[in-house]
Parts: structure tokens; C-alpha cells; sequence
């Protein structure tokens, strides 16, 4: 079945990551500037403007296998590293010119989960 390319039309997107602990995982995420809700122990939501990341539960959740990856365009990757790199327990990696365009930099959870992100220069 073909799809007609015009009929779907998408909203937005949120990634899942995984944590063995949603309330330490928001309270992260809040560090960074999100704002978090709890849905339960199981389950949770940070959004920043209109980027929403949710996080679920998963007691066997292992860094090396099971953490994700979103990638943000943002307006201003310095300014982002300026603020993500100091909340505690995360690591970062200062953005650098790419030579495709991008200034790119990147942060990573305490469970492994990384954000990548970029702005045009």
C-alpha cells in the first residue's frame, strides 16, 4: 500500500530514555533547565520549550546497551554548554565547528542517555 505523502502530517516526537531511577533522572533533567512532572515511579516527562523527552523505568537498565539518544537543533550551542556543563552527574563535550555547517556539542545522563545538539553558524 502507498501512502499519499501529503496525508500524514507529524507533530512532534519524544524520545523515551531509560533509567533505574525516574526521580533522580527528573531532578537531572531539571538541573539542565527542564521542566519535569512526575507520572508515577515508573514514568516521567521534561520538556524545554518544545522538546519533550519522557523517561521510563527499567531496573535492568544498562548504560553500555539500553541508553538512548535525541539530537537537539538549538539557536545556540555555546550557551547550552555554558548551562548544561555545570549541573552535576552529567558529562559534557564542548561544541566544536563541524564541516558540514553545525556547531555541535553533547551531553550525557547519569544513565548513559546522551543529548547531542547542534546550532548553524
Amino acid at each position: 500500500m502507498k501512502m499519499n505523502k501529503t496525508s500524514v502530517k507529524l507533530r512532534s516526537v519524544a524520545p523515551v530514555f531509560s533509567t533505574t531511577d525516574v526521580a533522580r533522572w527528573l531532578e537531572h533533567y531539571r538541573g539542565l533547565g527542564f521542566e519535569v512532572e512526575p507520572h508515577n515511579e515508573e514514568y516521567g516527562f521534561a520538556s524545554l520549550g518544545p522538546v519533550e523527552i519522557h523517561v521510563s523505568r527499567n531496573q535492568d537498565h544498562d548504560p553500555a546497551t539500553t541508553a538512548g539518544c535525541a539530537y537537539l537543533d538549538v539557536d545556540d550551542s555555546d550557551m547550552v554548554w555554558r548551562q548544561w556543563s555545570t549541573a552535576p552527574d552529567g558529562k559534557d563535550v564542548e561544541p566544536v565547528d563541524t564541516d558540514y555547517g553545525i556547531r555541535e556539542g553533547a551531553h550525557i545522563d547519569p544513565d548513559g542517555n546522551l543529548l547531542r545538539y547542534g546550532s548553524r553558524h
